[in-house]
């Protein structure tokens, strides 16, 4: 008997993020019928919450930009940080449809407009092909009334900036708005943003929801479909092959088409809190982690469940997150470079350069958890002189933190750190010890214990008014105390696919007719993170990767 379809597609894309909506609108850009089903009410996904840049090697926005970078110093990067642990062809694929995806998208996508970002260094440019310039793009701002009636329907970034725009290019410029001239500078070009958009129906955005929409509105501009509120419910596989999808849409069950595939790009399980117990390092709880909601590994059991295969489940991109009241949880990704600024575990001491990568932060957080020494929580420190110069948590300098904090118990405040100690139960005489030794490698300039501020990543969101980007002395009360988990910003374990994004069977073949892009994959940058927008980039390349291959079997 003949399968009953409601709907026909060529291509059907599950997940609205970066990823689903580069694989609907590569589809469309070749000639094919597509359509991304969300079964949020918002599209955009974990994307619109990031940062919104991409780590896509030797791509042309590099080129224009003047920074040296070829395939083979790309590939040596990825081999000195991934390893082994994932296939060359991978990699290898990773990087030519990279490139490939960053020019056709520019040629062809009406608003796919981007810029390198200066000086964002890779995660670890002292390796091998590692660029202290960076490899890191990001979308250029984004007027959304391009957007018409859908900008309601955009999931926004939820980012402490308080009306504020800024561009990651902007931010750690405005960051040193108390110690630079182009801190002030920059400040006041984005405080004039400010003002015009309260004053016109001028509505700029930036970051994630500047990547996601330009995306969004590209395809929207080649007549590509996105349905909301249409949770995806199983696959369709018929002799041997998947054929469609069965979707949820207004209350019913429909079945949908797909002649050429299905792409699961819905993202990984950071809401699932059985799944995050039976795979992740404990502990670990879903209120930490900053993916979007509806990401529980729903899409994953049904690829199991025809046979595909999965790996790195164990993985996460984690980031160190904390969660001020009446607020999600937030990254903080620049105060851990903020010279001044330190991070402590429950014995009141050091445990790690706290300006590394996020995701390496999370891996040492669980290294050094002990019973005696724990750190979940660990401690922020910080004192008023930080507190007057920087941005914390998205507050400016000089304005206080939100009296809420203190009274629901997140912040602690004290005149001396011993008092301070008391009140997050650590041991005064060893923060005293801590905050004295740091003190005597803040003056020295050099951190003798973690060699905080060594690595140009480290520099990047630090001082450059000081004679160690990131070391600054704690001298001055009062004290504060905020703890921080250690979170993710997604998943990265899932299906295994191969260099055009096809999921691949338990018997090495792959899956007719499904792939899959983004976090509900085992990534292809295995245990590591290389760069800003890797997570990003990643998705958005297998999602046009997967979209060309179907394209060309196509072809008559």
């Amino acid at each position: 008997m003949a399968q009953h379809w409601d709907e026909q597609y060529d291509v059907v894309v599950v997940g609205s993020g970066a990823g689903g909506l580069t694989t609907a609108l590569t589809a469309r850009l070749r000639g094919l019928s597509a359509i991304v089903i969300e079964k949020t009410e918002l599209f955009g996904g974990s994307t619109s919450r990031s940062g919104g840049t991409i780590w896509v090697p030797n791509n042309l926005y590099l080129q224009e930009a003047g920074v040296e970078d070829t395939y083979e110093q790309a590939k040596t990067y990825l081999d000195s940080t991934i390893g082994d642990r994932v296939p060359d062809s991978l990699k290898n694929a990773y990087l030519s449809k990279g490139s490939e995806m960053v020019q056709y998208l520019y040629d062809h996508a009406r608003y796919f407009k981007w810029e390198y970002t200066p000086k964002y260094s890779d995660y670890y440019p002292e390796l091998p092909g590692g660029l202290a310039a960076g490899r890191a793009v990001e979308a250029q701002l984004f007027d959304l009334r391009n957007l018409g009636e859908d900008i309601n329907h955009l999931r926004p970034s939820g980012l402490p900036t308080k009306g504020m725009v800024l561009k990651s290019t902007e931010f750690h410029k405005v960051n040193m708005i108390t110690r630079t001239w182009i801190g002030k500078v920059k400040a006041l070009k984005v405080g004039l943003r400010l003002i015009r958009t309260l004053l016109t129906s001028y509505k700029p955005t930036t970051l994630g929801e500047a990547l996601v929409a330009r995306l969004y509105a590209s395809l929207k501009a080649v007549e590509g479909e996105v349905w909301l509120s249409t949770p995806f419910n199983d696959l369709v596989y018929e002799n041997g092959q998947v054929t469609g999808i069965i979707a949820e849409k207004d209350g019913q069950k429909i079945n949908i088409q797909a002649r050429h595939g299905v792409v699961f790009a819905s993202g990984g399980f950071s809401h699932n809190q059985e799944l995050r117990e039976k795979y992740l390092l404990h502990p670990t709880s879903a209120e930490w982690t900053l993916a979007s909601e509806g990401q529980v590994g729903d899409v994953i059991e049904a690829g199991v469940k025809v046979g595909g295969k999965i790996d790195l489940m164990n993985k996460m991109w984690g980031t160190p997150t904390s969660a001020p009241p009446g607020s999600s949880a937030f990254m903080p990704v620049a105060e851990r470079s903020t010279p001044g600024l330190i991070i402590v575990n429950h014995n009141g001491e050091r445990y790690i350069n706290e300006s590394v990568p996020y995701h390496e932060f999370v891996d040492k957080m669980y290294e050094n958890n002990t019973e005696n020494a724990s750190t979940i929580p660990s401690w922020i420190i910080l004192d008023k002189r930080v507190k007057n110069r920087y941005l914390i948590f998205g507050i400016m300098p000089f304005q206080s933190f939100p009296k809420v904090w203190f009274e629901e118990g997140y912040a602690k405040a004290a005149d001396t750190p011993a008092e301070l100690a008391e009140k997050i139960d650590v041991p005064p005489e060893n923060l005293a010890a801590t905050i004295e030794s740091f003190n005597t490698f803040a003056t020295n300039g050099v951190d003798e214990d973690f060699q905080r501020g060594k690595s140009a990543y480290d520099q990047y969101y630090g001082d450059p008014t000081l004679k160690n980007p990131n070391l600054a002395p704690l001298n001055k009360g009062p004290y504060y105390a905020m703890p921080v988990y250690p979170g993710d910003i997604g998943t990265k374990g899932g299906f295994v696919i191969d260099e055009s994004g096809g999921v691949v069977n338990k018997e090495g073949g792959t899956i007719k007719g499904l792939y899959a892009t983004g976090n509900c994959t085992a990534s292809v940058m295995g245990e590591t993170y290389p760069g800003p927008g890797a997570t990003i980039g990643a998705s958005m390349v297998f999602g046009y990767a997967a979209a060309t291959h179907m394209a060309e079997k196509s072809d008559p």
